[in-house]
């Protein structure tokens, strides 16, 4: 293969697998690694409609191509698990949802192989690291997280202030309510 065609390879991974960095500059989404080589074509199929379905897509890579393409980007994690026939599965709205999904086909295609999977540079080996990724929390789930933290003292605090107030209402209406019957108001004590 000449050195034109590997380049335009390279350039076509870094397209698909890339994400507009907040400064402005292009860096690559965090990916995961599976091995498509025991599916039959028929379920290669299936298991890329199910994922697209969720906007995660399946790239098949050259080994030594993509290790060139992932130098100096958190991707370059995954260089050590290249060998064999390998997919990159990357998209959706994160690495950990990536994981999910695929590890839940995985129960149903035997012959899909999780290799590993890279999220902020830090890698997870095998099929055990990306089901322990696959536990982990969205950006979204953990932004609720937080949101519900920084939120829940101050609710308590308005259930306090509020609770008094409430009793008083109570004792009000239940005064007027024995008036409004003609009812005499004792008291207690």
């Amino acid at each position: 293969m000449s050195k034109t065609v590997k380049q335009i390879i390279m350039r076509e991974y870094t397209s698909r697998i890339q994400k507009v960095a907040t400064d402005g500059g292009v860096e690559l989404h965090d990916a995961m690694l599976i091995s498509i080589r025991g599916l039959k074509a028929v379920d290669t199929t299936r298991l890329r409609g199910t994922l697209a379905k969720k906007n995660i897509r399946v790239t098949v890579v050259r080994n030594s191509l993509a290790r060139k393409t992932f130098e100096g980007t958190t991707l370059a994690a995954l260089s050590e698990l290249l060998t064999g026939a390998n997919a990159i599965a990357y998209g959706g709205n994160s690495v950990v949802e990536v994981a999910r999904e695929v590890v839940a086909i995985a129960g149903k295609m035997p012959g899909l192989e999780l290799r590993g999977a890279v999220l902020d540079g830090q890698l997870f080996k095998g099929k055990a690291g990306v089901e322990e990724l696959s536990k982990f929390p969205t950006r979204e789930e953990a932004i609720g997280r937080v949101v519900t933290l920084i939120l829940s003292p101050a609710q308590k605090l308005v259930g306090q202030l509020l609770g008094p107030g409430r009793t008083v209402a109570g004792l009000v209406k239940s005064i007027e309510d024995k008036l409004e019957k003609g009812e005499a108001i004792a008291k207690v004590g």
